[in-house]
């Protein structure tokens, strides 16, 4: 029996029928496996192998490709950075919910597809990172230093205490990858150059003037011709966007205020008295110590170390004899060379200016006393303390007015936030009516509105405010919201009452702006004619002082106007330096609108290019080297983006 199974379950037929039940199993394997984006991952960047470069990129043939995988995890913790980068400069104006938008999501996305890009290019060159530069780069990390040295424990403090926290061999991990991606796009963009010509040209264009002459065309008169039906409707029909009633809302809100709010009672003596033992450290003075020291230095060397050791043992033996002269000593002896002319002077020294064995030496020592040697990592010391002070407290009668203002602030800020707490609970238990938890605590429910996103005011006029109102969950929801904060101990909690939507302005109440647009438009194509007109006649021989003579224009003649003069106008201006230098003696001629809705044609009769001899060198250095930078990071993001034309993105956006 056995044996006619297994001749049975041999031969082509069998392996048709076992290939054909695997099919269903694939498709629950993770995608990933498959060329797919893996289901924890918003992103994958391929590329085919360096010894295969037109590799197919169809399964089984992917299995040779190299991946790179983006994580959800990853996504979100450049997308937080992201967020809290844009709320740091926008301020009050951030907006999380329009952050949230798709199209911020898949830009962040977007750089770090291109980082997974170099870092296979990377890869692909073997590039590999030692431990060494590893190290070296932490090492110069500020926020991993002491005393402008590598701290390890001050490393390991920082990285528990980052978002997300890390260990010191996965950020060893997080510096290496970061260092193998950015080192071809680094040695690109330190590799751009400009040339001294190129400089040079860019300085004559930068500092060119032209000799240019303005003639100013009057304005046009107003157009009161009739504007028929056909062309009202016309025109409202084809401009519809320019006629809507923007959004508005009105909404009822209820006002906390700690300065609106009763004074508390003042505080008994008893509770001020037992606020004073509880914080009586802070009424101590600092404790400060006029001190002077001698530094003797030491090398790594055991036997220097002995020797300097030896060395201040006797300085401080001499000092410590009668009569002796310790400023003396020390600007004979000491080797520190901030107080050595000054006798060893360190002036007043308070707790935490020193380094721990210097400071607790010191703050251990009497008035008049020498002590030495103190080993620091500077070396070896012989103290000397001159003078003592601080560290009495001041008596409560001094500081009882102070306690008294302190405590009725407390009290009054304790009552604020058991009020706003009160109300936030009552609000909760019915988060669609505002009035009856604003009865319960005695506040009064104000109005405001209808308004717009331009036209508000009062508290509306406030960025958190209006941002709240407008959002989709108080308009739509009608609930109120959590309480918005105004100022320090100052907050409300509105709630939307009424709400348009954006809409359509009839064509009844709409018509007589549309009746102006249309004669703006007419009396903008009539000016534009003129123009027009007056240009063709320059061009066909007429000087521009004969066109401003014959027709009564206005001329301004500008000579030596330079490029950066915003005259007179910044869109004359570009227009003048737009045009083509004049030809033979013939003046370049051109047209410009003006900010008034005129326009002025203008004549440029001479082009004197920058004169280099006016540029200091080091302008001149400045310039190359900007070109340089400017043509580096243009080699380096040209390298992105050929390499992006030559891998394979997927990108699941359902991720996002």
């Amino acid at each position: 029996m056995l044996q006619k199974l297994r001749d049975k379950s041999s031969g082509w037929i069998v392996t048709v029928i076992l290939g054909l039940l695997m099919i269903p199993f694939l498709f629950v394997i993770d995608n990933s496996y498959l060329g797919g984006v893996g289901a924890q991952n918003v992103a994958k960047v391929s590329t085919p192998p360096g010894w295969w470069r037109s590799a197919p990129s169809w399964w089984p043939m992917s299995f040779l490709w190299n991946h790179h995988e983006i994580s959800s995890d990853d996504f979100r913790t450049r997308f937080e950075q992201a967020r809290m980068e844009a709320r740091e400069q926008q301020g009050e104006e951030f907006d999380p919910r329009l952050f949230e938008a798709t199209e911020n999501k898949l830009a962040v996305l977007d750089q770090m597809i291109d980082e997974q890009v170099v870092r296979l290019a990377a890869e692909d060159a073997r590039i590999v990172v030692g431990d060494a530069a590893v190290r070296e780069y932490i090492a110069n990390i500020p926020a991993f230093q002491r005393d402008g040295k590598f701290d390890p424990e001050q490393y390991r403090l920082v990285l528990a205490q980052s978002m997300p926290p890390r260990t010191p061999a996965m950020f060893d991990q997080v510096v290496r990858t970061s260092l193998q991606q950015s080192i071809i796009p680094v040695a690109l963009a330190q590799s751009g150059f400009a040339t001294k010509g190129e400089s040079e040209r860019l300085l004559k264009l930068l500092g060119e003037t032209r000799d240019v002459e303005f003639a100013i065309l009057p304005a046009q008169p107003a157009d009161t011709a009739e504007v028929d039906e056909a062309q009202v409707k016309q025109w409202y029909d084809t401009h519809a966007r320019d006629f809507m009633a923007p959004e508005s809302l009105a909404i009822e809100y209820v006002d906390l205020d700690a300065a609106a709010m009763p004074a508390p009672p003042a505080a008994d003596e008893a509770t001020l008295r037992r606020r004073y033992e509880d914080e009586k450290a802070r009424f101590v003075a600092p404790e400060e110590r006029l001190a002077s020291h001698i530094l003797i230095t030491a090398g790594s060397d055991p036997a220097a170390q002995k020797a300097a050791e030896a060395k201040a043992a006797k300085l401080a033996d001499e000092a410590r004899q009668p009569g002796a002269d310790f400023a003396a000593l020390a600007r004979a002896n000491s080797e520190d060379p901030g107080s050595k002319a000054t006798g060893g002077d360190l002036g007043w020294v308070e707790p935490g200016m020193m380094v721990k064995p210097f400071e607790e030496a010191l703050f251990a020592m009497q008035p008049g006393e020498i002590r030495g040697p103190v080993k620091t990592e500077y070396g070896y010391h012989v103290l000397q303390l001159r003078e003592a002070k601080g560290g009495e407290g001041r008596p409560f009668e001094q500081v009882r007015d102070q306690l008294a203002s302190e405590q009725a602030q407390a009290d009054a800020e304790r009552a604020y936030s058991e009020l706003s707490g009160r109300l936030v609970d009552l609000v909760y238990k019915n988060p669609t009516a505002l009035e009856p938890a604003a009865r319960e605590v005695q506040l009064p429910v104000q109005t405001l509105g209808p308004f717009t996103r331009a036209t508000a005011s009062g508290i509306a006029a406030n960025p958190a405010v209006l941002r709240a109102a407008f959002s989709d969950a108080l308009k739509e929801d009608g609930t109120v919201s959590d309480p918005i904060e105004l100022g320090p101990n100052h907050a409300v909690m509105i709630r939307v009452t009424a709400h348009t939507p954006e809409q359509a302005i009839p064509l009844a109440e709409a018509r007589d702006k549309v009746i102006a647009a249309v004669r703006t438009q007419r009396a903008e194509e009539a000016a534009l004619k003129a123009a027009d007109a007056l240009l063709a006649k320059l061009e066909a021989g007429t000087a521009l002082a004969d066109l401003a003579k014959s027709d009564g224009l206005q001329l301004s003649p500008m000579p030596g106007l330079p490029r950066s003069v915003p005259m007179p106008s910044a869109a004359a201006n570009a227009a003048v330096f737009s045009a083509a230098p004049p030809a033979e003696g013939k003046p370049s001629y051109g047209k410009v609108a003006l900010d008034d809705g005129r326009y002025a044609l203008f004549a440029v009769t001479k082009v004197v290019p920058g004169d280099l001899a006016e540029v200091p060198e080091p302008q001149r250095a400045m310039l190359q080297q900007q070109l340089s930078q400017i043509d580096g990071a243009a080699a380096a993001k040209a390298f992105v983006d050929g390499m992006r034309k030559r891998v394979k993105v997927q990108v699941q956006e359902s991720q996002l």
